[in-house]
């Protein structure tokens, strides 16, 4: 079987965009309805809902690679780099450092060229923390570069790049294709999304990294959202991509098997417009929790502050099975008849609804 790379016509990619046109319109339609409700969020709403995009999305990008990040670490190792924090708060995790500086130097670099120097910066970044592998720099090793699953002697392979020797020519040309159809190229690539989507694959196919491509391919895909409607794009594609893993990975794999891509335009355009509506549920979400603590937070003891500050943490999918008196006196540190007491108390100001009963009596919060 022949990949992508090894045609004639690579990577001269075609696609039709008849069936997609409709979704296109949407996509810029609610990129443009984002940026206006986020323009209009009071200044430190504006901020508090930019740095949650910015933590779910360093998350989201290294769970789909099998890396699970410490949450207080990303959002301080964010406040601490934004300046937010009076008091510099130590981060440990290495990698969640990592993963945040990646954040907030796509968003701030976004309006720039790309360059090899900018993905060897990004690859120190995410590489942070790790050892034995060759970072900063493309791959170099000389057995193949193949994407595997399965036990050790019966893999399976589903795709191999391009030999190391090819990398730095492959790259050279990408980097060049990049901002040649950047919005000051002369083959500018008027649609976003479009853009995003050759780019996403064109990177991932080449996959010029020993480790990290899947992120940076990701950080790639963005910077060209957010360079064709002209600012940082407030979205997270690795929180849409990592709910449907298997289909993103479906239509990768599918699109590494032909120049001809329109499937995968089709994928990933639909899954940039599904960011950004979840990108604007999280907007509201986050309007909801203002204004919740805006009419109860007087009424609430520290205990219970801290426990719906901590439910409240996990966004727009919610605290996990709801609250529990367990997991109230975990949380508090205090007895079981304190944590009922609490809890009933809660129920009764409306800020808290049970469901069940007993022993399996679980609350979520009422944000109206």
């Amino acid at each position: 079987m022949y990949y992508n790379w090894q045609q004639k016509d690579w990577p001269e990619f075609k696609y039709d965009l008849t069936n997609v046109e409709d979704v296109l319109f949407a996509f810029a339609e609610k990129a443009g309805q984002v940026s206006g409700l986020v323009r209009g969020l009071p200044k430190d709403t504006q901020t508090e809902t930019i740095i949650n995009m910015m933590v779910s999305e360093a998350i989201k990008t290294s769970e789909i690679e099998g890396e699970y990040l410490s949450r207080k670490d990303v959002m301080s190792s964010i406040r601490n780099n934004l300046g937010f924090n009076k008091n510099i708060e130590r981060v440990q995790d290495k990698k969640a450092e990592g993963a945040a500086e990646l954040m907030i130097d796509v968003r701030d670099s976004y309006a720039e060229e790309l360059s090899k120097e900018k993905l060897f910066s990004w690859h120190r970044m995410i590489m942070k923390g790790g050892r034995g592998l060759k970072v900063g720099d493309w791959r170099s090793h000389e057995e193949p570069m193949q994407v595997v699953s399965g036990p050790i002697g019966k893999e399976k392979i589903h795709y191999e790049a391009p030999p190391s020797s090819r990398v730095p020519e492959e790259m050279n040309h990408f980097i060049a294709w990049f901002n040649d159809t950047g919005p000051n190229g002369k083959n500018k690539i008027k649609k976003p999304a479009v853009r995003a989507a050759i780019a996403h694959l064109y990177f991932e196919s080449i996959h010029p990294f020993e480790d990290g491509n899947g992120r940076i391919g990701r950080a790639i895909a963005e910077k060209a959202l957010s360079q064709g409607v002209g600012r940082p794009i407030l979205l997270s594609l690795s929180r849409t991509i990592a709910a449907n893993r298997t289909v993103y990975y479906d239509a990768l794999q599918a699109g590494q098997r032909s120049n001809e891509i329109t499937p995968w335009m089709s994928y990933f355009v639909n899954m940039v417009l599904d960011s950004q509506v979840q990108t604007e549920e999280h907007i509201d979400f986050i309007l909801k929790k203002t204004k919740f603590f805006d009419r109860f937070g007087a009424q609430l003891s520290e205990r219970q502050h801290r426990v719906v500050r901590r439910m409240l943490e996990e966004g727009t999918e919610g605290f996990e099975g709801g609250m529990s008196t367990k997991k109230y006196i975990s949380i508090t540190h205090t007895s079981k008849a304190t944590a009922t007491r609490d809890l009933q108390d809660l129920v009764e100001k409306g800020i808290f609804i049970p469901s069940g009963g007993g022993r399996s009596t679980r609350y979520e919060i009422n944000l109206g």
